[in-house]
């Protein structure tokens, strides 16, 4: 992943090689060319990098006219929040969401607090290859002012969906590691309004990540080892932008971030039914949760704007993705490892049990994933040769192939950044899943150059 990595939501490179002050300067004017008059708000995630890009940034937005909102180091999903609070025009993210520290990038949010759609995003990419910024004279250069506050709107209306008093009735031990991004700043303000004793690690919001920023069972094992030593009820792991949400229980095991969607979920399903909406790599148990709690479940490409595109269009109650990103409406629509916190908590203090119990409650399913080289004009053949390979499943392109049975499912994907496919499988065991994906693998090797 050393090119810069340009996606209709926004951009990811390397500081100083492949993402450089020109590049950031020709990507947000050429997004500002998009909105509607009024002021975007600007943040950040806490990365070494931020306030290099944040000046640059700003500035050229400035320079195009437009007035910024300055929010400094603020979650993707506060930035979703501030940005319908402050009725801005949109707002740009700095953030590299999991990438490790060289890296920094671009999300941008439309008027209403959610990453653009892609056919804005199309107009954003073709106005950055133009490189034509619509430079202003002295007198029609924009402002830039302060947010002072960044986390009250957030946390209030996250606080809303909870049962506040029960939850403090508990006075949960709650271990948070913030791995030094931008989720300490909520995350404590959050968990000390929920009557709280909050240990964070990593606190400090400047990028000096103290393990790999992805929440993976590996990258957390240094956090596992010290839950215990703790004697705590919970650890919450956040990425560094804080939209992505990962889950230890008191014994230090990892429950991983298709739990994080799962719990919420169960807890979330008790009160209220309707349509639920996940992307089409989520775990079977998400959709199991749904069904059990005699709602609707839906599938969307894979991506976050997809979810929210089919979440709005259906009236969806609740949705998420399965790498620890749960979006509830009521807050936004954006992942938001907040949200997950708080409803967790909730769940656990209404059922009187440990995050513990209530994982071991819900359907139990393996996921197996893997890679094999295969060139992008291979894919259609590929595609028909494992329709071919499976007739008894079903099989939907929407995003690459989907082939499903009853109690199992196989995802091809291309990669944007590579001549590969991901194989992703699920199944009740893991043996099951991994002889899933070696049977596809098989059949795609035959096709490779």
């Amino acid at each position: 992943m050393s090119d810069l990595i340009i996606s209709v939501s926004g951009l990811r490179g390397i500081v100083g090689e492949t993402l450089t002050p020109d590049v950031a300067i020709r990507f947000v004017t050429a997004y500002a060319g998009q909105l509607e008059p009024g002021a975007i708000v600007v943040s950040r995630d806490g990365r070494a990098s931020g306030r290099m890009l944040c000046d640059v940034i700003r500035g050229a937005l400035n320079a195009v006219g437009r007035d910024v909102i300055d929010a400094d180091v603020a979650a993707t999903p506060t930035t979703g929040r501030l940005v319908r609070q402050q009725q801005a025009a949109g707002g740009i993210q700095i953030s590299a969401s999991h990438n490790p520290a060289p890296y920094n990038g671009i999300k941008l949010f439309d008027a209403d607090g959610k990453v653009i759609d892609a056919e804005t995003g199309k107009q954003v990419i073709a106005g950055y290859h133009a490189q034509s910024p619509a430079w202003q004279p002295h007198a029609e250069i924009g402002q830039t002012t302060v947010c002072h506050d960044t986390l009250s709107d957030h946390a209030e209306a996250i606080l809303a969906q909870v049962d506040i008093d029960r939850i403090r009735e508990r006075k949960f031990r709650v271990l948070l590691d913030s791995n030094h991004g931008a989720g300490s700043l909520l995350g404590r303000h959050l968990l000390q309004a929920l009557g709280c004793n909050v240990t964070c690690l990593g606190d400090t919001p400047d990028g000096a990540f103290e393990h790999t920023p992805e929440p993976t069972a590996a990258n957390l094992a240094s956090v596992s080892d010290r839950v215990q030593a703790l004697d705590v009820d919970v650890c919450f792991c956040q990425d560094p932008d804080a939209d992505r949400l990962a889950v230890i229980d008191a014994q230090g095991r990892y429950l991983g971030e298709e739990y994080s969607l799962a719990l919420c979920l169960d807890h979330v399903l008790r009160s209220i039914q309707g349509v639920v909406v996940a992307n089409c790599a989520t775990s079977l148990m998400s959709e199991a949760i749904t069904l059990a709690h005699g709602s609707t479940f839906l599938r969307s490409a894979v991506g976050e704007a997809n979810v929210v595109a089919l979440m709005q269009s259906h009236a969806a109650v609740f949705g998420g993705e399965g790498n620890g990103g749960p979006i509830d409406p009521r807050v936004g629509y954006v992942r938001d490892s907040f949200v997950g916190m708080a409803l967790i908590l909730d769940s656990m203090a209404s059922r009187n049990l440990p995050v513990s119990a209530l994982a071991d409650s819900l359907p139990s399913f393996a996921i197996h994933k893997t890679t094999t080289p295969l060139a992008r004009e291979q894919l259609a053949a590929a595609y028909d040769a494992l329709e071919t390979q499976f007739p008894d499943a079903e099989s939907s392109r929407l995003d690459g192939l989907r082939l499903t049975w009853p109690d199992r499912w196989l995802l091809v994907r291309a990669s944007n950044t590579e001549p590969i496919v991901r194989l992703i499988a699920e199944a009740t065991t893991s043996e099951q899943a991994e002889m899933l994906c070696s049977a596809a693998n098989s059949t795609l090797s035959t096709l490779s150059p």
